[in-house]
């Protein structure tokens, strides 16, 4: 059996076609700001300190299972993709096949807006969640209100190869991926090789974020077809040209799975974007740094919610999920 069982359901919304399960926290008269996670993680792996900050910021803050994971709809495609075949063929420039795009996920994300009412909202992705941020931001940009990508990249394949053994630990396993303690162990081990260097990692909070993972429904072919989502849609920056949104990019400087010149070379190709690359960051978001990341978006946010462009993008999303007269 390729999930675990998850026994903590939460509340689902019709989005796009698909079943979306999600979690809102916040005060409902606050600034809405979606949360979207990476690969193959579900909702659950936002850290709670993070979530927090943010809803004491007075925001509004939602969280979403991606499709292929946690509680939201499984694609119904049982073969596990062969994900060195799809690189090499990227590689090369020749086409992959995939059941979906990170196209499709930003999709899914604008139906969420659309089944809870928002017309507009912040969007913070980390690591393929900014990658379906930003097509979003390209795609649908009266929906949002400002953009933060955070560990993230524009595809570019010239700058977000991975190191090999960040590589390796990312596509490994599980060794039964239906047993919960070989789910834990597993992803200890991957984030051993890809957190943050420069932080002391709390080891019994990175525990409970993977166990609470595991009992939601760990699911490795979703994960594998969310990969080659990514690598299906290739090279991004023509759509990056096309965002309009305020954009603030964080990376960590010694990010082995997506290096810091993948979000320097983000920042680069969207117009006025900011850039904050942090020493001794990885493909993480350590306990040590949630004060900073939270004080970084909120201002953000803020910042973009105070500028005309916003104010106009604003009206214009509203009028777009108006019922009609």
């Amino acid at each position: 059996m390729d999930a675990l069982e998850s026994h903590n359901l939460m509340p689902t919304i019709a989005a796009n076609g698909l079943s979306l399960a999600y979690e809102v926290e916040g005060d409902a008269a606050g600034s809405p700001l979606v949360l979207v996670m990476g690969l193959g993680m579900p909702l659950v792996f936002w850290p709670d300190a993070f979530v927090a900050g943010l809803v004491a910021r007075g925001f509004r803050v939602i969280r979403f299972d991606n499709r292929d994971c946690g509680e939201s709809s499984k694609v119904p495609s049982g073969r596990l993709p062969n994900i060195p075949l799809a690189i090499a063929r990227s590689l090369i420039r020749l086409p992959v096949r995939a059941p979906y795009t990170l196209r499709d996920m930003a999709d899914d994300t604008a139906g969420l807006l659309d089944a809870l009412g928002i017309g507009r909202a912040h969007f913070v992705g980390v690591s393929m969640g900014g990658m379906i941020a930003q097509t979003l931001a390209a795609h649908h940009p009266a929906r949002v209100t400002s953009l933060t990508s955070i560990m993230s990249s524009s595809g570019n394949p010239r700058v977000s190869r991975a190191r090999p053994r960040a590589l390796r630990a990312l596509v490994r396993r599980p060794a039964n991926p239906a047993d919960p303690d070989a789910v834990v162990a597993h992803m200890m081990r991957v984030f051993a090789v890809i957190g943050s260097p420069g932080f002391e990692i709390d080891h019994d909070l990175l525990r409970g974020n993977c166990e609470r993972v595991a009992r939601r429904g760990y699911y490795p072919l979703g994960t594998a077809r969310q990969l080659l989502a990514i690598i299906a849609t290739g090279d991004r920056r023509a759509e990056l040209a096309r965002i309009r949104a305020p954009t603030l990019v964080i990376h960590g400087a010694n990010d082995p799975l997506l290096p810091a010149a993948a979000g320097r070379d983000t920042a680069r190709h969207i117009a006025n974007a900011k850039l904050m690359v942090i020493d001794g960051m990885g493909h993480d978001l350590p306990t040590a740094l949630t004060p900073k990341l939270v004080a970084a978006i909120a201002d953000h946010c803020r910042a973009a919610e105070t500028s005309g462009d916003a104010r106009e993008g604003s009206a214009e999303a509203a009028r777009a999920i108006a019922p009609p007269a």
